[in-house]
């Protein structure tokens, strides 16, 4: 069985296209449900027979009989949209780069400064929303434009202040390292929302630091030390008397073209590599490499996030943190999770409402 049909366009264009996929993306009533748009023809139904085929080109459209005696219609326009996965539009950060600003309420009545918002999220990975309430539990009002939120274990919006008795250091007052959190879930959180309440303390400035970015300018000045990054896991555990949340993943997940899909760290829930292990060398030299460009970066950025603003971030590629709180001064921030597909599917949902 030849496993291609060669297509001679009338304009003199030549394309070699596979059978089966033309087979299996028919567009006809018997093999779509024309309620949902979705497949129902079974590429498993075929037999070896099926695959014939005869072929017709005209300026519009392409014309296939299969041997079956199954008719199938392609615009050529369908055939050369080119039908590729959508990819994440990010942009690194430049020089100057300062998170952009939306009103609170703005983002959730007015689908224009939504869709803005939105938008450039996905670009620069962080945003914060201005004048929004000080009260407990604002940042479920956020579901309506970021979806659902992503419960883990523990607190479903989480309560950070200095605390004795907190299981984790941002209930201290010392200072938070450039992170992300949940770093021990097999698929952290994509989107994490930080809802300051009241800030009347001095220090505890937030911190961004654009991940990705900065793994990019790593991946070109150290590509060997970026590849043992990507396949040695590391073990990270978060936990208090009740929860228990552990893996071992890398620290930087690629995807099948190469792309950052996610960047893994987190100094406080990072736990100990076997010393005995082929790759721990390997692993710490490249480490010890990357943490000095985390800690020493261009890629960050300070600000006071004041009560009544809310940071969020892609947490998958943007690192957060905290500066020392210097004073004790009322403070209290809550956070929350969100996922990323959920986000992104939004801005389209907007689109097609304003088409």
């Amino acid at each position: 069985m030849e496993h291609t049909i060669e297509i001679n366009w009338p304009d003199g264009t030549q394309q070699s296209l596979s059978r089966l996929w033309l087979r299996d993306n028919c567009r006809c009533p018997e093999c779509r449900i024309a309620q949902t748009e979705e497949k129902q023809f079974q590429i498993a139904s075929l037999e070896d027979n099926d695959y014939e085929a005869t072929v017709l080109a005209d300026d519009k459209a392409l014309h296939i009989t299969w041997a079956n005696g199954h008719q199938s219609h392609f615009a050529r326009e369908f055939i050369d949209r080119g039908h590729q996965i959508p990819k994440i539009d990010w942009k690194p950060w430049e020089q100057d780069f300062e998170p952009k600003r939306f009103d609170f309420n703005a983002f959730l009545n007015d689908d224009q400064t939504a869709s803005s918002a939105i938008e450039s999220f996905l670009v620069d990975g962080v945003l914060i929303l201005t004048n929004s309430p000080s009260e407990p539990n604002t940042l479920e009002q956020l579901a309506p434009r970021l979806g659902p939120i992503r419960e883990v274990l523990f607190e479903r919006i989480h309560n950070v202040k200095v605390d004795p008795k907190g299981y984790n250091v941002a209930h201290t007052s010392m200072g938070l390292p450039p992170h992300n959190d949940f770093a021990s879930y097999t698929w952290p959180p994509s989107v994490q929302a930080l809802h300051m309440l009241v800030n009347e303390s001095t220090g505890g400035h937030s911190t961004v630091l654009d991940g990705w970015g900065l793994l990019e300018d790593f991946r070109a000045a150290e590509p060997t030390a970026f590849e043992v990054l990507c396949r040695v896991e590391v073990p990270f555990r978060e936990f208090d008397a009740d929860n228990e949340t552990f893996t071992c993943a890398p620290m930087i997940q690629l995807d099948s073209q190469g792309m950052l899909k996610v960047f893994r760290y987190s100094n406080q829930l990072m736990q100990t590599l076997d010393p005995t292990a082929r790759d721990t060398i390997e692993f710490y030299n490249a480490y010890y490499k990357l943490s000095k460009r985390v800690l020493n970066s261009n890629f960050q950025r300070n600000f006071r996030l004041d009560g009544g603003q809310i940071l969020i971030v892609a947490s998958h590629r943007i690192l957060h943190g905290r500066k020392e709180i210097t004073s004790a001064g009322a403070r209290h921030l809550q956070d929350a999770y969100f996922e990323h597909d959920n986000v992104r599917n939004m801005l389209l949902v907007l689109e097609r409402r304003h088409a």
